[in-house]
């Protein structure tokens, strides 16, 4: 009966998830409740999940991620960049190569954030469209995770399976051998060949230039009759239209840009507005201020909206961040956050018109403008990665030395057995605030709270498949199909069925669903279980099929220009080539006899 009611609730997770129609981490942690009140998991150990090495070990990734992205890394890429050819081949390769030596010592997510302002700026460079770029970029992100331990959630995941099956967990390096070898396949196959397999869809230029944003401004003077004089610019905020955007004061002839909420309005102040003219006309009406201009470009625009200490800037919307799924309106992104919203891309296509009505999407670009140590500071808070910009030099160097050391030394004391990765990683996370190379703040920022809800959701729910023997009398149906498969078939299966889910669900929650499964089939044949982990760990890393596999893929979609059907043309063929590689690397690195 708990078997069937495991399969149960697992089948509906799937479908949920699936769906999309539920965030994941929701969906996670409604498996695991319905499973604790029906007996299955024990009331006593529902949350131990939450307190899993695996999970603390991510927890700490991330945060040394955001240690290394703040430490000016990027100038140095970007000095050695310059350096290279100007052959699409060369770049590509050059781009993929270095995001996936990144991603083997941090987070894929955070390797392709700071790479992918650099591939922007090479393809405008090149007058090319950024679709040949992001995609590869994306794709050798999550190759390149399958070199180490840490490289991605899934490897520390499959260790820690290692860690209950048999004692010992996978070491620093264990994964090296079969993950390089993968790594190197894909990347030239992504070099020679992948990158030609991509429809260009994007035209060239930012999503500033797009829109034409100079097109939509105007300049209102504040009236002495006018009720808002000596008010706050807050209370402005609150009666006007969410569509139209103040972005910038002129005052005495000064000007300002992106005033602050708490700014008090003079008599005879200039506000430039952002707005469509059906938007504008309803302002003026509205608050009684008189009409300046519109339409005209004016030298004070530039002077007003491009202050020294202002920034406009694009950013793409993460996955799960607090703008996927929202609209402007309800964000209130200029009186919560001090930004503007000045336009929004999806899938290369701008959406110049009411903004706070659109619902924002993982993967669209917004076209952002504030003030420039307020609007870095924002991005995080709001789930954004910043793309391009204006007048704003990205990875501002905090120190290279310290947080390098710190990530180098916990490596070395996890290589060597000194101490659990969990232990290593979390010190030097310490040592970092510590010191005060990281905040607080931007630690916890760093966090990818769904992702770790996730986790510390699903890994009672798979113990569950375990221990009910769901796992095995799967491994049963899997060994006993015909009884003419080859165990290297077998192994195949496996990672085959891994990389399908992987291509549909999160990796990490196809990675705990198939552990238990992949050490049922060791133990039905016989064998050693860790041909058949590294089989799962593998195809938890291959979610190149589709945009919602992995957080990667999402976040390029817009910014590339691609549609949900561009992910396979690259992604099969290289899912093919791991196959052919990966079964045969891991029978002779991990060979099945016990």
């Amino acid at each position: 009966m708990d078997e069937a009611i495991v399969y149960g609730v697992l089948v509906l997770t799937l479908i949920l998830l699936v769906s999309g129609r539920l965030r994941y981490d929701l969906v996670a942690l409604g498996a695991l409740i319905v499973l604790t009140i029906v007996g299955i998991v024990p009331a006593s150990e529902a949350y131990m999940g939450f307190a899993h090495p695996a999970v603390v070990t991510v927890v700490a990734v991330l945060i040394l991620s955001r240690a290394l992205q703040s430490s000016g890394v990027i100038d140095l890429m970007g000095d050695w960049f310059s350096r290279i050819g100007k052959g699409l081949t060369v770049q590509v390769a050059s781009l993929s190569g270095l995001v996936a030596v990144m991603s083997g010592f941090m987070n894929n997510v955070g390797a392709l954030s700071l790479l992918m302002p650099l591939a922007i700026r090479v393809a405008k460079s090149a007058s090319r469209p950024y679709s040949p770029y992001l995609m590869p970029l994306a794709f050798a992100s999550l190759l390149g995770g399958m070199t180490t331990l840490i490289g991605t959630p899934p490897n520390i995941i499959i260790s820690a399976f290692r860690q209950d099956t048999t004692g010992s967990a996978f070491n620093m390096f264990d994964f090296t051998p079969v993950g390089l070898g993968v790594t190197l396949f894909g990347v030239v196959f992504i070099s020679l060949v992948g990158w030609r397999l991509i429809p260009r869809r994007q035209s060239q230029g930012t999503l500033g230039e797009t829109i034409d944003i100079e097109s939509y401004m105007a300049e209102v003077r504040v009236s002495g009759d006018s009720r808002f004089a000596g008010k706050l610019v807050r209370d402005l905020e609150e009666t006007i239209n969410e569509d139209v955007a103040i972005v910038g004061l002129i005052r005495n002839g000064v000007g300002y840009g992106a005033p602050s909420s708490y700014e008090i309005i003079d008599t005879n102040d200039v506000f430039l507005i952002e707005a469509n003219p059906n938007d504008l006309d309803a302002f003026i009406g509205e608050t009684g201020f008189e009409f300046e201009w519109s339409g005209d470009i004016r030298s004070d625009i530039d002077k007003t909206i491009n202050a020294e200490d202002v920034v406009i800037l694009e950013a793409v919307v993460v996955p799960n961040g607090r703008v996927d799924g929202r609209s402007a309106r309800s964000l209130r992104l200029h009186a919560a956050f001090g930004v503007n919203l000045l336009g929004v891309s999806r899938r290369g296509a701008s959406l110049a018109t009411r903004l706070s009505r659109v619902v924002l999407k993982a993967g669209d670009v917004l076209l952002l403008q504030g003030k420039t140590e307020v609007t870095l500071s924002a991005l995080p808070s709001l789930g954004l990665l910043p793309l391009a910009e204006r007048g704003l030099q990205m990875g501002q160097s905090r120190g290279m030395a310290l947080p390098l050391a710190a990530f180098a030394g916990a490596i070395l004391l996890t290589a060597f057995d000194v101490l659990p990765i969990q232990v290593s990683l979390m010190a030097a996370v310490v040592a970092l605030l510590a010191s005060r190379v990281l905040t607080l703040q931007a630690a916890y920022q760093a966090i990818d709270w769904p992702v770790i809800v996730l986790l510390g959701a699903m890994i009672p729910v798979g113990a569950a498949l375990e221990t009910t023997g769901g796992a095995a009398r799967i491994a049963e149906a899997i060994t006993g199909m015909g009884g003419a498969y080859q165990p290297w078939a077998i192994l195949a299966i496996i990672l085959i069925v891994t990389m399908l889910l992987s291509a549909v669900i999160n990796n990490a929650t196809a990675v705990i669903l198939m552990a238990p499964i992949g050490i049922g089939v060791a133990e039905a044949i016989g064998a050693s279980v860790d041909p058949f982990l590294m089989a799962v760990a593998i195809g938890g890393s291959c979610a190149f099929l589709s945009p919602i596999g992995h957080q990667s893929n999402t976040i390029v979609m817009g910014p590339g220009g691609y549609r949900f059907g561009d992910y396979w043309k690259m992604g099969l063929p290289l899912e093919v080539i791991i196959v052919v590689v990966s079964v045969p690397l891991i029978m002779w690195v991990w060979p099945l006899g016990v």
